[in-house]
């Protein structure tokens, strides 16, 4: 059974459940599911009224949520557009611009990928989400008032996965879904992602809830995290500068990175952000496999290749892009976690803080036209001499690892593979209870 024809299945049998919508201030979830071309992630949500429903692009990143107009809910009688004049539109106003000619309030909506931006108008209308005992999802709660924008540029959609018609936003503004979520339901303004590397077994993400986080075959997981302080980047990386704006994405204070517990010599000033936002460490859902300033990534591979020769693994002579570390599919043993490699620690403020990968978290498997062009290869990317951002972690590193955004105590908490627990992101029960037991 596909992933998409699940998702589909799933919230057709919430609405089916939830005749009678309700608002309480009660946890609730979406899944998440992983598109087996693009690598990204996606989820699918009930808009409108009467309920629609859209696939979106799930981005740790952006500030607020938009879908492309052809896509909006023609009919749903509980859309309105938001006047320039109003005080909705004044609180946008890091993000709106200059009346529309019909008076509507204008933001500027993005493309994570292309970094294209476009003009589109805003509105408001009801966004349906399934509530959670954390266990199992149940009836739909209403958020009557979501924002949205809407775009009526179709190259807005460039690059995206097939089938999506925008992008839900869970950045770190004032009107990303987590904070739309606390607002309408006096909920804890934090959630929790648990990305599954399976495209044909949804993960999740639960808003407004600091546990329990229940997998089969009935594990709690909501203890299984380490913390560090989320840290916030004075300057923006939109593509419309909006000045004096911080930016919305999520940073962590990466102090060095380990291989098989030894420190990598790198230079310390890239880990950390400067005054005009350069440097540092973030989580993006929108890359596919993490990325390293040139000189971090090269000493990060030497290191690891060194390692990995105590393991008489042997770098293969020719890589398959994008990545530059290979080694002979044969030559690597497996684990319980994976290909047997050397392991890599993301040390924070502390020596014994750190986000340990093992080898499902670092190796992708590559398969060639002939046996021997079959590898497993180390899944970091270059990113180049000057970028913005010195490591962007990317999804293949968050997979299957439990990952907790707490905007009020302004903390990341994050797991080691689950696989160590004999569970995984995709082992969420997706059965939905009419009547969920708290």
């Amino acid at each position: 059974m596909s992933s998409s024809f699940f998702m589909l299945l799933f919230l057709s049998f919430s609405i089916f459940f939830s005749i009678h919508i309700f608002s309480l201030p009660i946890p609730l979830l979406i899944p998440i599911e992983k598109d087996p071309i693009t690598l990204q992630h996606t989820t699918t949500i009930s808009q409108g009224t009467p309920l629609t429903t859209i696939k979106l692009l799930f981005d740790l990143g952006s500030s607020f949520s938009w879908i492309d107009c052809s896509n909006k809910n023609p009919n749903s009688t509980s859309y309105r557009p938001i006047p320039c004049n109003s005080s909705l539109c004044k609180s946008l106003n890091y993000f709106s611009l200059p009346c529309s000619s019909n008076h509507t309030c204008s933001l500027f909506p993005e493309n994570p990928l292309t970094r294209k931006a476009t003009i589109a108008e805003s509105f408001r209308d009801s966004l349906s989400l399934p509530t959670t005992n954390g266990r199992n999802p149940g009836q739909l709660a209403l958020i009557s008032d979501f924002i949205f924008s809407c775009s009526s540029q179709p190259q807005l959609l460039l690059g995206l996965p097939e089938g999506v018609s925008g992008l839900l936003a869970l950045g770190r503004s004032n009107f990303s879904l987590p904070a739309q979520v606390s607002n309408a339901f006096t909920l804890p303004y934090l959630f929790t992602l648990c990305l599954s590397s399976s495209p044909s077994a949804p993960g999740v993400a639960f808003f407004g809830t600091r546990g329990p986080y229940v997998f089969h075959p009935e594990t709690d997981l909501s203890n299984s995290l380490i913390h560090t302080p989320l840290l916030l980047n004075p300057v923006s990386n939109t593509v419309i500068t909006y000045n004096g704006r911080p930016s919305d994405e999520y940073f962590i204070g990466v102090r060095t990175v380990k291989v098989n517990g030894k420190p990598v010599k790198l230079n310390g000033k890239l880990l950390t952000v400067d005054e005009n936002g350069f440097g540092g460490t973030k989580i993006s859902t929108v890359l596919p496999y993490t990325t390293m300033e040139t000189s971090i990534y090269k000493a990060f591979t030497e290191a690891f290749t060194r390692e990995a020769a105590k393991l008489n693994l042997r770098v293969t002579k020719n890589p398959v892009k994008p990545f530059s570390v290979c080694f002979s599919l044969d030559d690597v043993g497996s684990t319980r976690v994976g290909p047997a490699v050397p392991t890599v620690d993301f040390v924070m403020e502390k020596d014994d803080v750190y986000w340990r990968m093992f080898g499902v978290n670092l190796m992708v498997r590559m398969v060639g036209d002939e046996e021997e062009d079959h590898m497993w290869c180390l899944g970091f990317v270059d990113g180049g001499t000057n970028p913005r951002t010195s490591i962007v972690i990317g999804g293949h590193q968050m997979e299957d690892n439990l990952l907790q955004f707490d905007l009020r105590l302004k903390r990341f908490g994050f797991s080691s593979s689950l696989l160590i627990k004999q569970t995984s992101c995709g082992n969420f029960n997706f059965t939905i209870e009419s009547n969920l037991n708290w």
